[in-house]
């Protein structure tokens, strides 16, 4: 008790001294001092300090837009500096959180994660999140909480711990002239007999760390499988054990069909990426809803590339960003938060020439009529003619399961399927 007080003390020392201009660094040990409602001493806060943002790096696209898009909004308005911090995969920044918290180090050393799902959930239940924010940043009125799709992560209500950036849905992207539109797979079970009609020509990306949408495809094909998503929202442990079997079957049949005859799987989506622009598989995965344009336009697949989805079970969610209970330089964090929704970024980060290419996170209704409006309409209608089509992608797409089921399918996975090869 007397600790948490010498350390409530030091806070409110810490914010009195940073809103008052002195200095330049990083305020707040754990940020319990920044007032998010209090937007004007937050902007003071932040100012001339340098956030730290943990990011998966695994797209030099991206990590160029961020540099130049957010990074140099930052450092213009605001006096920010944006540290990117590249990241493997995303339990990475969570496993540090989690091993300052062991270590009882406060403040840490991450303000901002790109965050979702399992690893969402991980430092929820670690109680190491900042709670009772992301309703109340300025930008947060044009988000329509309502929509389950953005309240609920994984099926984990998010309770103000996060705020939404972008969306991503799975898609697949091939060629027409490798295969022609009339030819598609429609569904995993067509897929399967695709697969094995053209051996060596299509493969997926394996599940786990790195291999975030090799795991969501996997999941798709529990849901076909199944009977649909709905029942996967919730973790049932018995469920998942019902089901199994005939997933592993399901994966173990098409496997001797695959690339390689299933003995490998690319890593990521750049290294399937590759194999596609290799002519060595007719399929590649992608969740950027702006279509494939991004990947053309970089040289990463060939011009001409399509992509399309199945008629149901096409996981699709929002991206988020986090902010630890021990972040360093919350107020900072909270300013790049809440510019990560301005309509002006959102549309930017839409368009397919931006090299990132997901889906906004913002409801267009509630931007106020006139430019900012205008600016997210011109983005919608700038999609490249490879795109889904939109009637398309709200046709198919399926929420994500409960965070649980990440783990037992990416086990089932490596143990069954991989291992049994």
């Amino acid at each position: 008790m007397i600790r948490s007080l010498r350390w409530a003390l030091i806070l409110i020392v810490a914010s009195v001294l940073a809103i008052a201009g002195c200095g330049g660094g990083d305020r707040g040990a754990g940020g319990a001092a920044v007032d998010v409602r209090d937007w004007a001493s937050v902007e003071a806060v932040a100012r001339g300090t340098t956030v730290n943002w943990y990011v998966w790096g695994g797209s030099d696209a991206i990590n160029a837009f961020i540099d130049t898009t957010y990074g140099e909004a930052l450092r213009t308005r605001y006096g920010i500096v944006l540290n990117r911090v590249p990241v493997a995969d995303t339990v990475d920044a969570v496993n540090r959180v989690l091993s300052e918290k062991q270590a009882g180090t406060d403040p840490g050393v991450v303000d901002l994660i790109w965050i979702n799902g399992e690893n969402f959930a991980t430092l929820r239940d670690a109680r190491m999140l900042r709670t009772g924010w992301a309703r109340a940043l300025p930008n947060a009125r044009l988000v329509d909480w309502g929509d389950p799709a953005i309240s609920r992560d994984f099926g984990v209500p998010v309770g103000g711990m996060e705020s939404p950036w972008s969306s991503a849905q799975l898609q697949l992207i091939t060629h027409p002239d490798r295969v022609p539109t009339a030819d598609l797979p429609r569904s995993y079970a067509e897929f399967a007999r695709w697969a094995c009609a053209h051996p060596g020509r299509a493969t997926y990306i394996q599940p786990g760390p790195g291999g975030f949408t090799g795991t969501r495809f996997v999941k798709g094909a529990l849901y076909e499988l199944s009977g649909g998503a709905r029942q996967w929202g919730t973790y049932d442990p018995a469920r998942f054990a019902r089901f199994a079997p005939r997933l592993e079957r399901y994966l173990t049949d098409l496997a001797p069909c695959l690339w390689r005859e299933g003995r490998t799987y690319p890593r990521d989506e750049n290294a399937l990426h590759k194999l596609f622009a290799n002519n060595e598989v007719d399929f590649t995965l992608s969740q950027a809803t702006s279509g494939p344009e991004t990947l053309v336009e970089a040289g990463t697949i060939p011009r001409g590339s399509r992509a399309f989805v199945f008629d149901h079970n096409m996981i699709g969610d929002h991206n988020y960003v986090a902010i630890p209970r021990n972040a360093p330089n919350p107020a900072a964090a909270l300013v790049l938060a809440n510019l990560l929704l301005e309509p002006e970024f959102q549309a930017r980060h839409s368009l397919p020439e931006s090299g990132f290419g997901l889906g906004i996170a913002i409801d267009p209704t509630r931007v106020t009529p006139g430019a900012r409006r205008r600016v997210l309409a011109e983005a919608a209608a700038a999609r490249g003619d490879g795109a889904t089509p939109i009637l398309d992608l709200q046709r198919s797409r399926a929420p994500d399961t409960a965070p649980e089921y990440q783990d037992a399918v990416e086990q089932l996975w490596r143990e069954r399927v991989l291992g049994a090869r």
